[in-house]
């Protein structure tokens, strides 16, 4: 069993805009976003996979795991997208129930043409996608870990009246001990001294990249 020693931790890394990012972020932005006045964003839960029978415990009598292990990895992303939008202020984020209303009418495909439409009827400035691309659970506890989680994912808002990615952001982190990478203690005041579930480590990575587009669009002009 691996012993705990700490997290991995943000550095800095490339981004278009010239930001400061951690490393395991990488974003890319339009030239003229900010004069877009972003404003009203929906949130759009990717496209629902195929229904799946959940593995059942015959102890239980019902069906074992967590609800982030029953919950298709693409709905936990935008799930946790959604919740870090609405607390942050000076932007317009759609309720879920509304844009979930209007986006169960259109044909359920991924292409541009749908989710412009979605944002259309829900009035948005602009519609918030994204895509799970590792989801990987830790094997082992808070303290103590067999295999850390692992998470990779992406994010774009696409502007509705133009119909282009106005910006986009990459999230890809193994979760590692302090004694593997000593630029760790940065996070500790964040994630505290622990092996943090593949959902925790998503949550993360969304509110940082969250954070960073806030910053850009909504953020108080001095």
């Amino acid at each position: 069993m691996m012993k705990f020693s700490g997290i991995v931790v943000a550095a800095f890394a490339f981004v278009t805009a010239c930001t400061l990012a951690p490393r395991n972020i990488q974003s890319k932005q339009s030239t003229d976003l900010q004069a877009r006045q972003i404003k009203r964003i929906a949130v759009l839960a990717p496209v629902a996979p195929p229904p799946s029978q959940p593995a059942s415990n015959p102890l239980l009598g019902g069906n074992s795991g967590s609800r982030s292990e029953r919950e298709d990895p693409g709905t936990v992303l935008m799930r946790l997208a959604y919740s870090a939008m609405v607390a942050l202020p000076r932007w317009q984020i759609i309720s879920e129930s509304e844009t979930r209303d209007v986006s169960g009418s259109i044909p359920q495909t991924n292409d541009m043409a749908r989710l412009r439409k979605i944002g259309e009827l829900v009035y948005a400035d602009a519609v918030l996608t994204g895509r799970m691309l590792r989801y990987r659970e830790r094997v082992g506890g808070d303290i103590g870990v067999q295999s850390p989680a692992s998470v990779a994912f992406t994010l774009e808002l696409i502007d509705v009246h133009r119909g282009d990615v106005i910006w986009s952001t990459r999230f890809d982190e193994t979760q590692k001990g302090l004694s593997e990478n000593i630029l760790s203690l940065g996070d500790i005041r964040d994630r505290g001294l622990r092996w943090l579930t593949a959902e925790q480590l998503a949550q993360d990575g969304v509110r940082k990249t969250i954070n960073q587009l806030h910053q850009t669009i909504a953020a108080p002009t001095s």
